[in-house]
């Protein structure tokens, strides 16, 4: 082989504008694979970085992730499935050390978390099972790594040191090892605290409600035991919790699925979603082996003479085969190469990105060497697949023709039926990732533009949580009120309201709701699930939500009123048939209350941008407190001036609140967060293939002019006009850039569906995407064949002529 690599190098070298763009075009191939496969590699092969993480599953409720922790015990005292279960939370609480508090984000775990996982501290210890002692019992804290590097500059005294958590005393026990990022990929906290100790971190107590269902359960199943075998465990449970609590548990089902990814609430769309890049990658990565082939095809065309003097002199063609092969081989560990340190570079950025600056949230994805060992893969047996499509060229070679013509015309007719099937796939290829990627913004596009029933312009939202600050039962309603007052007072605000989770934010409540006659409130009874939040009287006004009927609540709804709300359009048409009907109605909610709507607005959007629409209510924050708080402020003025008013008004009233300041389109960063990584990242490979096909089609008019030449210079001697030259020329050419755009855009149509459950509409026969796949895919063809075409319309009949 030694001899065959050294000519093949030289040959390389010899031809640098072929190698360049051989080993170009499969380094982009392989360089998104193998930046796709390491996310497919992070978020769905590899699930959580402990020990024997194949063998732990999240248990779900329903089909949904969320469990009550009463559930949670008796799932882990009554299975007989697994050898531990552990229950976690996410909330946010502010930590003083002894400055100016920081809000951070940290898990509620159960006492076992760390015993069940199986994990060893990096300083200190972690908290246990016998650290508990009832609630608010176990005042403990263990930070992770990174936190403890960045905010204690790695100082390993701070075990045993006393810090402030929302106003109450904790105590510092440890550090998780460096590599330990929690149970969720994609959220690193910053530290761990029992979950016993919910009320003093969230201002309320969770734990003793079976149908309060906000924590997550992983188990880890025993050895020898199959997950069909915990699940029939699990339904046994199921059956049991179901009649022994019927009020509660009412239908419930309990299920398994892959940890990681809050179960199957973000891992069901985001392995759709991977898998779908994955497929868009192979893609790119076969139309790159397209190319190259077509590229390797043409490069045997114009060594016909050389190779059939070599047969002439000897050799044979088996030896004339491996050469090519060690040639295409060659190219295949170079654009490998090229490609995995492309990827490499490509990986550290998106492991050091964070989307969300105020919520910890990025992708740890690595290149190891399970990905260096699939992207060699790829690019061996990409170098066998194009380094063979000659085969059929070379073992069909008539060497005393060619010697005697001159020429490689009478072997090249013979192959260019093969290359037009090469460039029909890589331009149906191609047309299928354009269309994916304007699917993706198009839908983008739209979701910046939808009636969302709130108005986010010229709006800015302070957040802050008044349990954080030490506020407590009938102090909650009284500090919001002050709050509100004073910054109404202030110049440049229009109105302001607050609501206790913001439309399109991280969190959201949610709600049953019951027929006004219902006396049995088990799930199975209920007529509706609803969004439910918490506003002040002036939250419809300064958030721009149009009232459609009745009236909004006021101040006068307080405790001692009877229960009122302000339903949307979608609640009324449901729970009351219609608008009209739904005013002076009555219903009940899952605490049994009795509540009259007072007025209707319009439907919004409270979860995703793709939900359909879903019933919501509103309720008076005088009648149910709750310390957190969004205060929506509209302003008429300079917002960057009355943010700084806004934050010095608000720490007037109370220095130790944790605020955060943030205008309301920024803050719908979190929403649009997945469709923006779905654009972005079917960008890249809409670019990657248009590259491809650019490539693709220049080579195919260019090979198509060379080898007609002679027949174009006799045209052109014979009084062809341009018109009829380039129509001879590139005819065939654009024939088949019409056929593999065709083809590839009825399979984007198909292959973009998944796109749906991300994007906002987003949907392949919108018009504008058509045309702007058709306008595209022109482009391309019209860029390509720039150069082809100018050296065909050069043609000099009596100079070629001549010549040959």
């Amino acid at each position: 082989m030694l001899p065959d690599l050294k000519f093949a190098w030289r040959r390389l070298l010899k031809s640098p504008s072929f190698a360049v763009t051989a080993i170009l075009t499969l380094a982009m191939g392989i360089g998104a694979n193998a930046v796709v496969f390491s996310v497919l590699n992070a978020l769905v092969l590899h699930t959580l970085d402990v020990p024997n993480a194949q063998s732990f599953y999240s248990i779900e409720e329903r089909g949904e992730s969320l469990n009550s922790y009463l559930d949670y015990q008796d799932l882990r005292d009554r299975n007989r499935s697994f050898d531990g279960v552990l229950a976690y939370n996410f909330a946010e609480a502010a930590l003083d050390t002894g400055s100016e508090p920081s809000r951070v984000w940290l898990y509620e775990a159960s006492g076992n978390y760390f015993d069940t996982l199986g994990l060893k501290p990096y300083l200190g210890r972690f908290f246990h099972s016998s650290d508990e002692h009832g609630f608010n019992s176990s005042p403990y804290i263990v930070l992770s790594y990174g936190y403890w590097r960045s905010h204690f500059a790695g100082d390993p005294t701070v075990v045993g040191r006393s810090v402030q958590l929302n106003k109450h005393p904790f105590t510092i026990l440890g550090v998780t090892a460096p590599e330990f990022r929690g149970t969720e990929l994609f959220m690193s906290p910053a530290l761990w605290v029992p979950m016993v100790d919910q009320e003093q971190i969230e201002g309320w107590n969770g734990l003793r409600q079976r149908t309060a269902r906000s924590i997550w359960v992983i188990g880890r199943l025993k050895p020898g035991v199959t997950a069909a075998q915990a699940s029939g465990d699990l339904q046994a449970i199921a059956t049991f919790l179901k009649s022994t609590y019927p009020k509660d548990d009412d239908g419930l089902i309990l299920s398994l699925s892959r940890p990681g990814l809050l179960g199957n609430l973000l891992g069901r769309p985001v392995r759709a979603f991977v898998a779908g890049l994955m497929l868009l990658a192979g893609l790119i990565l076969l139309a790159a082996c397209a190319n190259l082939g077509s590229l390797f095809a043409a490069r045997a065309a114009d060594r016909s003479r050389e190779i059939a003097l070599r047969l002439a002199l000897g050799s044979t063609r088996r030896n004339i085969l491996r050469q090519l092969l060690t040639e295409a081989i060659l190219v295949a560990l170079v654009g490998g190469f090229v490609g995995i340190a492309g990827s490499v570079v490509l990986l550290r950025g998106l492991n050091a990105w964070q989307p969300l600056p105020s919520i910890p949230i990025n992708l740890p994805v690595h290149a190891d060497a399970l990905t260096y060992a699939v992207a060699l893969l790829l690019a061996l047996a990409s170098g066998l697949l194009f380094g063979l499509v000659p085969v059929r060229q070379i073992l069909r070679a008539d060497p005393w023709q060619v010697v005697k013509t001159g020429s490689s015309t009478a072997t090249g007719g013979q192959w260019f039926g093969t290359r037009d099937v090469l460039l029909v796939v890589q331009i149906a290829l191609c047309a299928v990732l354009i269309t994916a990627s304007l699917v993706a913004v198009r839908g983008l596009v739209r979701s910046l533009h939808i009636n969302l029933g709130f108005e986010p312009q010229n709006a800015l939202l302070v957040n802050t949580d008044l349990t954080m600050a030490g506020y407590h039962g009938d102090q909650v309603p009284v500090m919001q009120r002050r709050m509100l007052d004073a910054v109404t007072n202030l110049p440049g605000v229009a109105s302001v309201g607050s609501i206790d989770f913001v439309p399109l934010g991280l969190g959201w409540n949610e709600n049953s709701i019951y027929a006004n006659t219902t006396t049995d409130f088990r799930q199975s009874n209920q007529i509706a699930e609803a969004n439910a939040f918490v506003v002040s009287p002036e939250y419809f006004q300064a958030a721009g939500t149009t009232l459609l009927a009745g009236r909004v609540t006021n101040w006068h709804d307080d405790k001692n009123a009877p229960k009122v709300a302000v339903v949307n359009r979608e609640f009324a048409r449901v729970v009351f048939g219609s608008v009209a009907q739904a005013v002076g109605g009555h219903f009940k909610n899952s605490e049994g209350q009795r509540v009259e709507v007072a007025g209707v607005v319009e439907d919004g959007k409270y979860e995703t941008l793709t939900e359909e629409p879903r019933p919501a209510y509103f309720r008076p924050l005088l009648q149910s407190p709750t310390s957190a708080v969004w205060l929506v402020v509209r302003s008429n003025g300079d917002s960057p001036q009355l943010a700084a008013s806004l934050h010095d008004t608000l720490r007037g009233l109370d220095a130790g609140l944790p605020l955060t300041l943030v205008t309301w389109p920024k803050q719908l960063d979190s929403a649009l967060f997945a469709a923006r990584m779905a654009t972005v990242s079917l960008g890249v490979l809409g670019v990657l293939g248009a590259m491809l096909a650019i490539t693709g089609i220049f080579g195919m008019a260019s090979y198509s002019v060379s080898k007609r030449l002679r027949e174009l210079g006799i045209r052109v001697a014979l009084g062809a006009r341009r018109k009829e030259v380039l129509q001879a020329a590139l005819g065939r050419t654009f024939r088949l850039l019409a056929a593999g755009a065709g083809a590839g855009l009825l399979l984007g149509m198909a292959a973009t569906r998944v796109l749906s459950y991300i994007v906002y509409q987003a949907t392949p026969r919108d018009p504008a995407v058509l045309g702007g796949v058709i306008l595209t895919m022109l482009l391309l063809g019209l860029l390509a064949g720039c150069a082809p075409a100018r050296r065909a319309l050069a043609i000099d009949p009596a100079v070629l002529l001549r010549e040959q």
